[in-house]
């Protein structure tokens, strides 16, 4: 396996009594999408928000794109969540901006003056294209249906080239025709833009169709590491509630 762009080392966090992580790890690498899969209340988002340190973990090493997370001052944390795209499950997007607007937001914040008058336009043109959804740039968000939202989210996160994309929950309220087809596209942009992954899930269709790799979030701790199919076969009843 290549060098790690995630290393995640004895991680652990507690709300009070309630120890949602215990010593977990993990290792994601260049062009691989690995999943997590665990039940709703799980620590599954928990573990997500603290990779890009939006929630601070008690002890253990997080390592994203050879840099400390819990070492980085604001400056540099922003440079590099510059580099790592979240897919939030709720989609935020920004109702009283068009589809073009919410896609240019990101570039305004990371682009120079100069690289926005030469290529906003293609850009915003070129994720919309990626997610075929074009004809929605003049759009706001309330006349979009839920998927559409969530293919206008991702065309978001992928606007600046990210290095690696963390989804919390892509297909949740979604109808299930509408979520394959969310997680056929998260397969087919992972290809294109050669991103590395991170899918947080309990939607086994989902992380069957975008995962190289699943880990199983048990009790706080990485209870299981392999693939979907190798895990689905699995005579471990814990492992196998989630199959069943």
């Amino acid at each position: 396996m290549d060098k790690a762009i995630i290393s995640i080392n004895n991680l652990n966090k507690s709300f009070g009594d309630n120890h949602v992580l215990r010593n977990f790890s993990l290792s994601l690498a260049k062009g691989e999408t690995l999943a997590i899969l665990g039940k709703s209340g799980s620590g599954k988002s928990v573990l997500i928000k603290c990779i890009i340190n939006l929630i601070n973990p008690d002890d253990g090493d997080i390592t994203v794109l050879n840099n400390n997370v819990r070492t980085l001052n604001q400056e540099e944390l922003d440079a590099l969540r510059a580099k790592v795209g979240f897919l939030f499950q709720s989609n935020a997007l920004y109702d009283s901006m068009t589809v073009r607007e919410n896609l240019e937001f990101p570039l305004r914040r990371h682009w120079s003056d100069e690289q926005r008058a030469a290529g906003t336009d293609y850009a915003v043109r070129e994720v919309l294209n990626d997610v075929g959804l074009l004809h929605t740039i003049d759009m706001m968000p309330e006349e979009l249906s839920g998927g559409m939202r969530k293919r206008i989210a991702l065309a978001r996160t992928l606007i600046l080239r990210p290095a690696i994309i963390l989804y919390d929950e892509p297909t949740t309220g979604l109808d299930p025709v509408t979520a394959k087809e969310i997680s056929r596209l998260i397969a087919t942009v992972q290809k294109k833009y050669d991103t590395s992954s991170i899918v947080i899930s309990h939607d086994m269709h989902c992380i069957d169709i975008t995962a190289n790799r699943v880990i199983m979030l048990i009790d706080g701790k990485s209870y299981a590491d392999d693939t979907f199919k190798r895990l689905q076969q699995s005579d471990d009843q814990k492992i196998r509630e989630f199959f069943e």
